[in-house]
C-alpha cells in the first residue's frame, strides 16, 4: 500500500488509500477481516508495505488495526516505486511460513474453502472483459497453467484480484529476490507475475481462489459504489452500523447506511446507500449513494454519487460531487 491513490484524489492527498472508510471501516481493515475468514485461521502478523512519508499517525492506525485482530503488526516502507515484487520484498523479514499477499485497494466476498496444501492459491473472479485484467488460464485438474497480463484475444475470464496465498514465504522471498538480483523487468518494474511464472516452470501447484464479488476503490465513483456494495452486504447480514447517540430533528435514514457516532440530523434524509462518519452533521439536506467521512458538515444540499472528506463543509445545490478534507465549498 506505498502508493498514494493518486486516481482517488482530494481524498488521498491527506491520507493513503487503503484508509479510506468503506461503510465506516478503513478499506485495510475490512479486507484484512475478509482474508482472515477465507484463512480461518489465525494470523499472526500483518506487514504493511507503505511510503516513509505516511506519517507515524497512519502508522499507529495500522498498527491498531493488527491489534484489533490478535495480530503483531509490522510496518516496512517502499519509497520507490520499483513494482509488485520489489514492493512484496521490502517485507521479506516476515516471509516465514505460509502467507498472504494482498494490494491493499482492493474488497471481496468469497465463500470457499483455501487449499493450504497447494503451493499457491490465486484469487480471481470471473470478468466480463478480460482484456482490462491479468487472467489465469486452468487445465481440466483445476491447476493454473497459465498467466496472461490483458490477453488481446481470449484465453480465459478469469481475472486476478490481486491476493495470493503461499504455502513457504521463503520460496516467494527467494523467486523475488532472483528477480532483483538477474534485474529483470518489465515496463521499468519487478513484477510479481515473473516470480509466479518461475515457481510455475519449477513444478510448483497453484490452484485458483473463486471470489463471489470483487469492489475497486481506484477512483471515486466506483469507490463510492464499493460503499453502496458493501452497504448492502452488510445488511443482508444484519451487521450495518447505525450510532445509538446520534440526534434526529424531523429526520428520516432509509436503509442500508452506517451512521457513525455523535451524528446531528435535522430535516434531513440520508439514505439509502450512504456512509456517514462520527461527528458530522447534516441539515435541511437529502443524501444518497454518497461516502461522507467523519465531522463532515452538509447544508441546504441533495446529494447522490457524492463523496466528502474529513472536516468539510458543503453548502450548495450540486449533486454530484468530490472534495477533500477540510474544504469549504459554498
Amino acid at each position: 500500500m506505498a502508493g498514494r491513490g493518486s486516481r482517488l484524489r482530494p481524498h488521498t492527498l491527506t491520507i493513503p488509500k487503503p484508509l479510506i472508510p468503506i461503510a465506516g471501516k478503513p478499506i485495510v481493515h475490512r479486507l484484512v477481516e475478509d482474508i482472515a475468514k477465507v484463512l480461518n485461521d489465525k494470523i499472526e502478523e500483518i506487514a504493511f508495505i507503505i511510503h516513509e512519508s505516511f506519517g507515524k499517525e497512519v502508522e499507529e492506525n495500522l498498527i491498531a488495526i493488527a491489534g484489533k485482530l490478535g495480530s503483531k503488526a509490522t510496518i516496512y516502507y517502499q519509497n520507490e516505486a520499483l513494482g509488485t515484487a520489489h514492493a512484496i520484498l521490502c517485507a521479506q523479514e516476515s516471509m516465514k511460513g505460509p502467507i498472504v499477499v494482498a494490494y491493499a485497494d482492493t474488497l471481496f466476498r468469497a465463500d470457499f474453502n483455501l487449499e493450504k496444501n497447494a503451493d499457491s492459491v490465486i484469487w480471481v473472479k470471473q470478468v466480463d472483459d478480460p482484456s482490462a485484467f491479468g487472467v489465469v488460464q486452468l487445465n481440466e485438474k483445476n491447476e493454473i497453467t497459465d498467466f496472461v497480463e490483458k490477453p488481446k484475444s481470449f484465453v480465459s475470464d478469469l481475472a486476478i484480484i490481486g491476493i495470493y496465498y503461499f504455502k513457504s514465504g521463503e520460496n516467494l522471498k527467494s523467486e523475488l529476490q532472483f528477480l532483483l538480483d538477474n534485474n529483470i523487468i518489465k515496463g521499468g518494474e519487478y513484477q510479481l507475475t515473473d516470480a509466479l511464472e518461475n515457481m510455475k516452470q519449477k513444478g510448483l501447484r497453484f490452484v485458483p481462489g473463486k471470489v463471489d464479488e470483487w469492489m475497486d476503490c481506484g477512483n471515486k465513483d466506483v469507490t463510492v459504489d464499493t460503499n453502496t456494495r458493501m452497504l448492502n452486504f452488510l445488511e443482508s447480514e444484519n451487521q450495518n452500523y447505525i450510532a445509538d447517540n446520534i440526534v434526529i430533528e424531523n429526520s428520516t435514514i432509509i436503509k442500508p447506511c452506517y451512521i457513525g457516532n455523535n451524528v446531528i440530523l435535522k430535516n434531513a434524509v440520508i439514505g439509502p446507500n450512504v456512509s456517514l462518519g462520527e461527528h458530522s452533521k447534516v441539515e435541511n439536506a437529502k443524501i444518497k449513494n454518497s461516502l461522507i467521512q467523519t465531522h463532515a458538515t452538509i447544508r441546504n444540499a441533495e446529494l447522490d454519487n457524492a463523496m466528502i472528506g474529513n472536516f468539510a463543509t458543503y453548502d450548495g445545490n450540486h449533486v454530484n460531487i468530490s472534495i477533500g478534507d477540510y474544504s469549504i465549498l459554498s
